[in-house]
């Protein structure tokens, strides 16, 4: 091919990826839609069988130390271990902390919330939740069920968005995180931060890179390959700073939940990489803590299908923000 023809068809091939990328532009939604049907504004005191409006994130202030936000479609069996664990620590730190009668470093009393969000489920998933809430009172436990399943990123939205407290802990429903490593969450939030205005300004995010040559071992090839391909993925395309983007253990100080989630497209597994991208974007503090994790039969991920779409959805993201498509939120006037 000759010189001037390779420069007239490299300029033509230029024109139209900018032409599509400002089409695809023009037609996205620069803020994403949100949803919410009037059921999923309440919860049900199972003591009363009277509903409440659930609060808003973005209008209240917070009222409780932490929020656990737990994402959940048809989890019925797994459920209720997890919400063992995790109401035994919570109970025992609260009456500890009442018993010590010493404030937190955020000023505040230890207390807490857990938010089941019930995406949609064909089981007995919120039966289980209700059953919890009505031994410990809903004002402890509440269950966000909503009409249709939104996938995980969606559920998460939506509950984090319904959270009082000071810090929000997202905890998949599995609960092959040890739940006792929230304070390992924690120290990175207290000691990274000078004040408690920097602790809810802050991220935690937990990690299972230190397990990576032992989950090697135990997967097959194939899976080992994807799982390789998908960081690869998210580290060209995407977030460079955190290994482990896909952890279900994370948390948020107030402030950085109340920018990241009204902001966030992507509703399915890999909702995760956009927040963290958000948070890069945006320099919020955030670090990758080690955290005890172990395999719990009954993931809801489908193999190859799953991530394929998860890597889909990354490179999306990349695109999207690339050209501008998307919003990156405005942080500097919350944190002033």
């Amino acid at each position: 091919m000759e010189l001037p023809l390779l420069i007239v068809v490299s300029s033509l091939l230029f024109a139209l990826v900018a032409a599509i990328a400002v089409v695809i532009r023009c037609l996205s939604q620069r803020r994403p839609a949100f949803v919410r049907y009037e059921s999923e504004k309440y919860f049900l005191d199972p003591k009363t069988s009277t509903k409440h409006l659930f609060p808003n994130l973005l209008e209240s202030r917070d009222s409780v130390y932490i929020s656990v936000v737990i994402p959940a479609y048809n989890e019925e069996k797994r459920l209720p271990i997890m919400l063992d664990e995790a109401i035994d620590y919570l109970e025992r730190r609260s009456h500890e902390q009442q018993s010590s009668g010493t404030d937190l470093p955020t000023g505040s009393r230890f207390s807490y919330e857990i938010i089941i969000v019930d995406d949609g489920s064909n089981d007995k998933t919120t039966e289980v939740g209700h059953k919890y809430s009505l031994e410990y009172g809903c004002d402890k436990v509440r269950v966000l069920t909503l009409e249709e399943n939104r996938g995980k990123g969606g559920a998460v939205r939506l509950g984090m968005l319904s959270a009082r407290g000071k810090l929000l802990l997202l905890a998949d429903a599995d609960g092959a995180t040890l739940f006792k490593d929230i304070e390992r969450l924690e120290s990175f939030l207290y000691k990274s931060s000078k004040s408690e205005k920097d602790i809810l300004h802050s991220l935690a995010i937990g990690s299972r890179k230190h397990l990576e040559d032992e989950a090697k071992a135990k997967r097959s090839f194939f899976r080992t390959l994807l799982m390789i391909g998908f960081h690869f993925l998210v580290w060209f395309f995407t977030v460079k700073t955190i290994r482990d983007t896909q952890c279900g253990f994370k948390m948020f100080g107030r402030q950085v939940a109340k920018v990241l989630f009204p902001a966030i497209h992507v509703e399915r597994w890999a909702f995760d990489v956009e927040l963290l991208l958000l948070a890069e974007r945006l320099n919020i503090r955030m670090g990758e803590i080690p955290v005890t994790w172990t395999e719990i039969e009954g993931s809801k991920i489908i193999p190859v299908f799953s991530w394929l779409q998860m890597g889909k959805d990354v490179i999306l993201v990349s695109l999207m923000y690339t050209i501008k498509a998307w919003d990156i939120p405005n942080y500097r006037h919350i944190y002033n």
